[in-house]
This record gives structure tokens, C-alpha cells and sequence, in this order.
């Protein structure tokens, strides 16, 4: 699969998900808005690792966030009242990041170059060959 390619499935993939997330998105039914919601992701699914998970869910309490659902290795579902919006300038962190880690841009450029180098140090191995 050529790169372009791979960056198209990634695409897809990650619209499949989105669609999925607003399809089974819990409504906040509280008519007084009193809490919001947010899914926060990990391009590396780090959340298969139960110490990066519990680490991520930690830093995120420190905004008020609590976990409402782990929807997989790569996604969770968050939830916080809306009064610990008085709270988030005194904080160290963006309470409402929802990427842990590397993007999945950055993962796929990671790979894109990875694989560059790859093919170039194995044309460089050939050609060292050839020459013999």
C-alpha cells in the first residue's frame, strides 16, 4: 500500500469513528447543561496498557474529568460538571485536549518517514551489492 493510501485508510478510519462517537454520544438530558462531555484519544492506543490509562485518567481528574466509558484502546468517553470551568485557568494543562500522545498525523507522518528510510537504506544495501 503506497502512502497516499495509507494516509486515505487512516482517514476513513478515523471519520468511521467520529460518526460512530456522535452516533452513541450520550445526550446531556440535564436541562440545565450542568455537565459537558468530551472523548479523549490515543493514536498509539496507549489505553490498552492499564498504567497509561489509569496515568491519562489522572491528569485529566485534576480538570474534573471522570471516566464515563472506555470505548476501546484508542478512546474514552469523559464527563465533568460544568462548574470545574471556574477551576481551569489555574491549571497547568488544557482541560479540553482530547489527544494523549503523538496525534494521528503525527503517527502517520512517523510511519510515512520510517518507511522512506526504510526503502532508501535497502536501495543504498542493494546498491552496495551490485557494485561487488
Amino acid at each position: 500500500m503506497s502512502a497516499a493510501g495509507a494516509s486515505a485508510a487512516a482517514a476513513a478510519a478515523r471519520r468511521r469513528r467520529e460518526q460512530e462517537e456522535e452516533e452513541v454520544s450520550l445526550m446531556n438530558t440535564d436541562p440545565s447543561g450542568a455537565v459537558e462531555y468530551k472523548i479523549l484519544r490515543s493514536a498509539t492506543r496507549a489505553f490498552k496498557d492499564p498504567a497509561k490509562f489509569r496515568a491519562a485518567l489522572d491528569e485529566e481528574a485534576r480538570a474534573g474529568w471522570e471516566l464515563v466509558e472506555k470505548l476501546d484502546d484508542s478512546r474514552a468517553r469523559l464527563r465533568r460538571s460544568t462548574e470545574c470551568r471556574q477551576r481551569d485557568a489555574e491549571l497547568g494543562q488544557d482541560p479540553y485536549r482530547t489527544q494523549v500522545g503523538m496525534s494521528e498525523t503525527e503517527l502517520t507522518v512517523w510511519i510515512v518517514v520510517s518507511i522512506l528510510v526504510g526503502v532508501v537504506l535497502l536501495l543504498g544495501a542493494v546498491a552496495v551489492m551490485v557494485r561487488r
